[in-house]
């Protein structure tokens, strides 16, 4: 009975939720705003939304159980992928979005409205951005594949490494065509209508935010000056096409910024840039290690702490809200069943709970955590990072061990503390 009556009331509140206009979020400040309502949240990292929507390769049904499951336990803010560019590599997603420079896979540009179209039924928001500086779903290096220069030199592939690879994509940011190429793809994206709701996509205020890219680097000093001029023209042109949403970057921070704050300061000065991003990955920067979680656990959080206030401090100094918008931590021994601990993981994630909690109740410039990432159904069923037909997506990207740093829909004592969490925060 108590099962049913939960049920009931989600089901009613859902309902309700629906016949609400949405609000939209904005920025006075240091703090967010839900209209005239502080707005903190615990989201997370959804990158995959879009391609469950999609009518041939995804999974609608699963979509729906996936958000209403989010919904449920608080998590509204979801970081997206809008899609993927090239989809002819191994360990890069496919298929891809826009499969050859301003060429669109109509099949997913429908599963991107179809998501979009159901967050804004259950009240969520999305935060998407619009290219990567990653191979794993093209991005930046397949612009200057398309536009000659030369093969992307894939890290997961012998003898390819990734300086090499980091190097080549160094080019992008003087490389007009692959400019001109990305510009024109923002142009069609923020000019879409969703085919769902018909609302259009520069109108809708279920999009909180257009992100320029996931983890955008300056990758060497030489290169920041064409760096921080392509970072604020796309932040212009996304600006005179959109009065109505947020802009960022997707920065990682002081680590996308040759690990300097400084220059984390100068390349977001542009003050059309509404809010600031962070991404803090311990296991990564080698302060981790998952055989040694004792010891290292305690190192890892201490070390994020101090990554945190340093980004804090800058945010408040420029009077903007900051977002670590992307941090994960393996389960034990870097298993990846679904029944292994996830014990470490959950010490790590509440310290930044508790730090947003902390930043909320003192309307310090921490608003929002989306941690990485949700999985939902999907099985962890490939070790190596090389997905292959058929295989169910998770929150970890192609060339990562499927599961690595995922939140499946079982996780329930994750999902209880994000939920403790996010009542915090109302």
């Amino acid at each position: 009975m108590k099962n049913m009556l939960s049920k009931i009331t989600f089901a009613l509140f859902f309902a309700t939720s629906i016949c609400m206009a949405q609000p939209k979020i904005t920025v006075k400040g240091t703090q967010f705003f839900k209209d005239d309502k502080p707005y903190s949240y615990v989201g997370t990292n959804y990158w995959y939304g879009s391609l469950l929507g999609s009518k041939k390769i995804g999974d609608r049904k699963r979509l729906l159980r996936e958000l209403d499951l989010m919904k449920k336990n608080g998590i509204d803010n979801l970081r997206i992928l809008v899609g993927a560019e090239g989809g002819t590599y191994d360990y890069t997603v496919t298929p891809a979005l826009q499969y050859e420079q301003g060429k669109y896979n109509e099949d997913l540009l429908d599963g991107l409205d179809y998501l979009i179209a159901e967050m804004g039924k259950r009240q969520m928001y999305a935060v998407l951005y619009l290219n990567n500086n990653w191979e794993w779903s093209g991005g930046m290096s397949q612009y200057l594949e398309w536009n000659g220069y030369g093969k992307i030199p894939n890290p997961n592939i012998k003898p390819n490494t990734w300086p090499q690879f980091m190097s080549f994509v160094a080019q992008y940011h003087s490389c007009e065509p692959c400019i001109e190429g990305f510009r024109n793809h923002i142009k069609f994206i923020l000019g879409r209508t969703n085919a769902y709701n018909n609302k259009k996509y520069t109108e809708d205020p279920a999009i909180m935010a257009w992100q320029i890219a996931n983890e955008p680097r300056v990758l060497t000093v030489e290169n920041e000056k064409a760096f921080t001029l392509w970072l604020n023209n796309v932040v212009d042109l996304i600006d005179s096409l959109d009065s109505n949403h947020l802009i960022s970057t997707g920065s990682e921070g002081k680590a996308g910024s040759n690990d300097d704050l400084a220059t984390f300061e100068r390349t977001h000065a542009n003050p059309k840039i509404d809010y600031l991003t962070m991404h803090i990955w311990p296991k990564n920067w080698g302060w981790y290690k998952a055989e040694d979680a004792q010891n290292t656990l305690p190192i890892a959080i201490e070390k994020a702490n101090i990554y945190i206030n340093e980004h804090i401090a800058i945010a408040k100094a420029s009077n903007r809200p900051i977002v670590i918008e992307e941090f994960g931590l393996p389960r034990e021994n870097e298993s990846l069943l679904t029944t292994s601990s996830p014990d470490n993981r959950n010490v790590f994630y509440k310290s930044f709970f508790d730090r947003l909690v902390e930043s909320h109740k003192n309307k310090e410039a921490l608003q929002g955590v989306n941690f990485w990432g949700f999985g939902g159904e999907g099985k962890a069923v490939n070790e190596t990072g090389k997905w292959n037909p058929g295989d169910t997506f998770t929150a970890d990207p192609p060339q990562e061990p499927q599961g690595l740093n995922t939140v499946f829909s079982s996780d329930k004592s994750t999902l209880e503390m994000v939920k403790k969490y996010n009542s915090k925060l109302k």
